[in-house]
């Protein structure tokens, strides 16, 4: 007979302004104007300002103390700049990116609209790679749903070519790909040992699976042959990329704006603020209004937030890395995310969100943010450097290297010595993978 009984457990729940805070931070200055575009159009309470009568420009700039700008400076037209180039008259062709292909396909899913918009969230929220990029719980929240309410929708989409499209890590992404066959050897090894197979404990696999060293050797090859990065090669050949953040140096100091002067500044309707105080409206109007004035409150709260959030990253990456910013591109010191976060003392997740897809503007070229971040490595002499500097070094070994006779592991092992980096062997030869140069073999010319 079935009985009733109460369990009591801790369950993490964001509130709808943190929610709010964190879809916008997210977005770069292109989704940001659709965010607000959206945002104006929904809420009767919202309204933009209208621009003032254009005002001849002062060319004279005052010094700054701090690293980036005062904040009456950080929001300045000087942030506009982008939009006010002239623009050369040329038609833009009509193509399509990798991710538009599938969200039209999923027009032919049977999803409903809100299902439809929800799928849409996920794909916008993919990396380069394909996988997902943020945590499904805080889709879930963006549209006041469950995570598990959303997991039917994701498993739609990860159903979509390329298969594993959306995938939260390599074992959902190989298991998607391999659900037609659930009997098959292959799936029961990336279902069931899938660690042993990453760590290549084959032993531990024949034993578990009782499978024979033929058939063993079969499931390994169909699964290595899988795709285990569905976005690559896909990639998006035309992107046009706006900065979101303009970094510029004013004698010893910088000065850092969020390229955003263009969007929409917003207001709060003083017709409905004066309603409310001149008691105009009453009930559920009056309840409405004010929902409405929270809601308009919390999203220019939000944007104000996201703009100081990142003039306070970029301000933290020039403070960590001051010989790049000083000209010298080829040297990059170790930097985490957890690094940046420790320095403004922010969460982590918050400094994933500002430097994912944003974009910055500096005397040298526009760099993704990501790009200021690398990993340490200990040479055998004890010195800490970080990646980038081995793999800058890598590519200027290989890339003068004569293409007849190309260099082994071994020999780029010896060229790096004599830069001053002694490394093993097998560690060159990861970074030669990981920068995407294949083995001296596949380099040869004719």
């Amino acid at each position: 007979m079935p009985t009733l009984k109460q369990t009591q457990f801790q369950k993490q729940k964001l509130a709808p302004r943190q929610v709010l805070q964190a879809k916008l931070l997210q977005l770069n200055t292109v989704n940001l104007e659709q965010a607000i575009l959206k945002e104006l159009e929904q809420n009767p309470v919202l309204e933009q300002v209208e621009p003032e009568e254009p005002q001849e420009i002062l060319k004279e700039e005052n010094a700054v103390d701090d690293m980036d700008a005062p904040i009456e400076d950080i929001y300045s037209d000087t942030s506009t700049y982008y939009f006010e180039q002239e623009k050369t008259e040329m038609p833009v062709p009509d193509r399509h990116s990798f991710l538009e292909d599938i969200i039209e396909r999923l027009q032919d899913s049977g999803l409903s609209d809100t299902d439809q918009e929800i799928a849409e969230t996920i794909l916008w929220n993919t990396n380069e790679r394909g996988y997902l990029d943020t945590d499904l719980f805080l889709i879930a929240a963006g549209f006041d749903l469950e995570e598990e309410d959303i997991e039917p929708i994701l498993r739609t989409v990860q159903k979509m070519h390329p298969k594993g499209i959306a995938s939260r890590n390599l074992q959902e992404c190989l298991t998607i790909q391999l659900e037609d066959e659930p009997e098959s050897l292959s799936y029961k090894i990336v279902t069931a040992c899938f660690d042993d197979f990453m760590h290549k404990r084959y032993e531990k696999i024949q034993s578990r699976l009782k499978c024979s060293t033929n058939e063993l050797h079969k499931a390994v090859e169909q699964v290595s042959h899988l795709n285990p990065r569905p976005g690559e090669g896909y990639t998006d050949r035309f992107q046009t990329v706006i900065p979101d953040v303009i970094v510029r140096e004013e004698g010893d100091d910088w000065v850092i704006t969020t390229n955003d002067g263009g969007l929409p500044e917003l207001r709060i309707s003083q017709n409905y603020a004066q309603g409310i105080d001149n008691g105009k409206y009453q009930g559920k109007a009056k309840t409405f209004i004010r929902k409405k004035m929270d809601s308009a409150n919390w999203f220019i709260g939000a944007v104000k937030q996201r703009r100081e959030t990142m003039v306070k990253v970029m301000r933290s990456i020039i403070q960590n890395q001051p010989e790049w910013f000083s000209g010298n591109m080829d040297f990059l010191r170790p930097l985490r995310l957890q690094d940046i976060a420790d320095a403004i003392d922010m969460d982590i997740s918050t400094i994933s969100r500002s430097t994912r897809g944003k974009f910055t503007d500096t005397p040298y070229g526009i760099f993704e943010l990501k790009h200021f971040f690398t990993d340490a490595i200990e040479l055998n002499d004890g010195r800490v450097l970080g990646t980038f500097i081995i793999k800058r070094a890598l590519v200027k070994i290989i890339g003068l290297e004569d293409k007849q006779h190309p260099l082994s592991d071994d020999t780029l092992v010896e060229k790096l010595k004599v830069e001053g980096y002694k490394m093993a062997r097998r560690t060159i030869a990861k970074y030669r993978d990981r920068l995407g140069i294949p083995v001296a073999r596949l380099r040869k010319e004719i």
